[in-house]
């Protein structure tokens, strides 16, 4: 597929996140920049998706304040996720010819990409076929949800949104308790640092995500992961 362009933003609002891919998916439709994956951490921040089910959010709008948890209803795929600090956060923003195109296979490939990830610590990934997410065992902790955002200037889409990989224990003390992740009630969530017992950076299981994006998705070239410049 070409080169791959990737960036770490550190910790950003989801707000501006989020403006910043619509941007570079119309400079990725108008063939102004090559594919890119951004790799970040949120401030705390609950996310609602498509399929819209604000019963799954157990916190009123007082007690999200007095926490300092944002709320965003988003244009992605999916139900309710949380976004916080030590969590890593992938939006591969990929123009996807029309010739082929297999979204669901995209979608796999995402899960993919981290399955290969967590074999590096000697954790066996794997998915739930009624789920899209990565899991241990029955916990997950990977989420995934995405757009397909039809081109402007050629046949196919540009994808963004992605997938919230939780590293350290705190994501889930510190904000999966207050909703039904994904409307799953019957699965908890875990995280990197729960299975090994070792303490990671999100920016540093960000660069052992790299090769392995590379081999799923077949690009030749990837740049090496440096900060973002506005």
């Amino acid at each position: 597929m070409g080169l791959l362009t990737t960036d770490w933003l550190s910790t950003i609002d989801y707000g501006e996140g989020w403006e910043l891919q619509k941007r570079l998916v119309k400079e990725i439709d108008r063939e102004e920049r090559p594919d890119t994956l951004l790799l970040l951490e949120h401030s705390p921040t609950y996310t609602i998706g498509s399929d819209r089910h604000p019963e799954h959010l157990l916190y009123g709008k007082d007690e999200l304040a007095r926490r300092g948890i944002a709320l965003y209803e988003i244009d992605r795929g999916g139900d309710i996720t949380y976004h916080g600090p030590g969590q890593l956060v992938g939006y591969p923003l990929i123009y996807l010819d029309a010739v082929g195109l297999d979204l669901h296979r995209y979608l796999r490939n995402l899960e993919e990409v981290l399955i290969r990830m967590l074999a590096d610590f000697g954790i066996e990934g794997g998915r739930k076929p009624e789920y899209t997410g990565v899991w241990v065992g029955e916990e997950k902790i990977a989420a995934i949800g995405v757009k397909f955002n039809k081109a402007r200037t050629r046949r196919g889409f540009v994808t963004s949104h992605g997938f919230a990989f939780n590293v350290r224990d705190n994501v889930g003390r510190d904000g999966f308790q207050g909703i039904i992740p994904c409307g799953i009630t019957e699965y908890g969530v875990t995280s990197l640092e729960a299975l090994t017992g070792q303490r990671y950076e999100p920016e540093e299981i960000g660069r052992r995500v790299l090769p392995y994006f590379s081999e799923v998705f077949g690009y030749g070239t990837v740049t090496p992961l440096e900060t973002l410049s506005s």
